[in-house]
């Protein structure tokens, strides 16, 4: 079958099957985004073999992703973001320092050597975000306090994360990584970031308003976004935080809703089903009759160390019970970023070829739990986010 034949009917069966099992979902009271992430599982490698992953659906899920993250951003108040911030810094260093012990201690009881233990563990510290918000998103309350922590966690534990792999890929690889230099590009990025975000996109935006071409506004703001996307490799920051900070920018700017508007669209219609699907299509059961009680156990790890660590983070800092675990469920999900570094493992031996494959299906259990976790814990909530007096 000629390829570009082969991928376009690929392509119409992961909209077709994301679009009914995520109706599905819906009729069954759960997101739409646990029926699309199913579906990815359903019509992948690991059940009916319809679609295959590939590097051109790896682009189109990576387009999906930071345009995901990119909305969030326009959607996110810039002020309530900077008031969460202790918070924030609290949940994600919670969310770190939990998994890390817990992954280092299974890491050890795997026989795992001392340095490759403490790599598992940072891996199972990783978050992304992206699924909880398109789940907040979803329930509306993408504008809610816990929804804006769990954003300003997100980054921090990105941040935290990276200089925890700089230092461990440092000591077991031989590598000359320079953690002063790995430091200061995340201070350069930071520094960069926030002119962009307080002078630099407005007024690039503004400029380019009057341009005569179809579009001009939409067509410059997805240039900065993905712009502020190569952040993951100049920079060494994930690609969905610069994506996040470009979105943020541009919802100080008077073109906030006609860009989101007409960029939603697209996004949802098209980018992000792929992206939501793609998790699924990594899932693969081969050799896991042998490895069920290391799949369980890491799993309930992955899932209660976030949940408790990140929502005690949460409730130190004023949230009460019901909201830490609205944040801790929020931080839960490993996706794309935890991809990556298991890949990153796998390369340099840090991860066992035989732990690989539990590994990718203990990512796509945390990404998959997120949704039912998240509408569990906000079903009374009635949209109000409460903050305990007396702490």
């Amino acid at each position: 079958m000629n390829h570009v034949v082969e991928f376009l009917l690929q392509l119409t069966i992961i909209l077709i099957a994301t679009k009914l099992a995520g109706d599905l979902a819906a009729r069954l009271g759960q997101p739409s985004v646990l029926g699309q992430l199913l579906a990815g599982v359903l019509i992948g490698p690991a059940v009916a073999s319809w679609v295959e992953p590939s590097v051109i659906l790896e682009v189109f899920a990576q387009i999906g992703v930071l345009l995901l993250m990119f909305l969030a951003g326009l959607e996110t108040d810039l002020r309530a973001l900077n008031e969460n911030r202790n918070t924030s810094i609290a949940v994600a260093v919670g969310g770190m320092l939990f998994p890390l012990a817990g992954g280092y201690t299974v890491g050890l009881w795997l026989g795992m050597e001392q340095g490759h233990a403490l790599f598992l563990g940072l891996l199972l510290s990783a978050t992304s975000v992206s699924i909880s918000v398109q789940t907040f998103r979803e329930l509306g309350k993408l504008n809610s306090r816990e929804s804006t922590t769990v954003l300003g966690a997100a980054i921090v534990d990105d941040i935290l994360v990276v200089f925890g792999l700089t230092i461990v890929l440092g000591l077991l690889t031989a590598s000359e990584i320079s953690l002063a230099w790995v430091i200061g590009k995340k201070v350069i990025f930071i520094f960069l970031a926030v002119i962009m975000v307080w002078k630099g996109i407005p007024f690039a935006l503004r400029k380019f308003a009057h341009l005569k071409r179809t579009e001009p506004v939409l067509g410059i703001s997805i240039f900065l976004c993905l712009i502020f996307s190569l952040a993951e490799e100049y920079f060494g920051v994930a690609g969905i935080i610069g994506a996040f900070a470009a979105g943020l920018a541009i919802s100080r700017t008077e073109f906030k809703h006609q860009i989101e508007k007409k960029l939603e669209a697209v996004a949802y219609s098209f980018f992000v089903p792929v992206f939501l699907a793609s998790i699924g299509l990594t899932v693969s059961f081969d050799g896991l009759s042998e490895q069920l009680l290391p799949l369980f156990i890491l799993s309930v790890l992955a899932i209660a160390s976030k949940l408790i660590g990140s929502g005690l983070g949460a409730r130190i800092t004023g949230f009460d019970t019901r909201s830490s675990f609205i944040i801790g469920s929020g931080m839960v999900s490993r996706g794309e970023v935890a991809l990556i570094i298991a890949a990153l493992g796998l390369n340099s031996s840090l991860l066992p070829s035989e732990l690989y494959t539990t590994i990718i299906l203990v990512i796509v259990i945390t990404t998959v739990v997120v949704p039912p976790l998240l509408k569990w814990f906000l079903k009374d909530t009635g949209g109000k986010t409460k903050m305990n007096q007396d702490v």
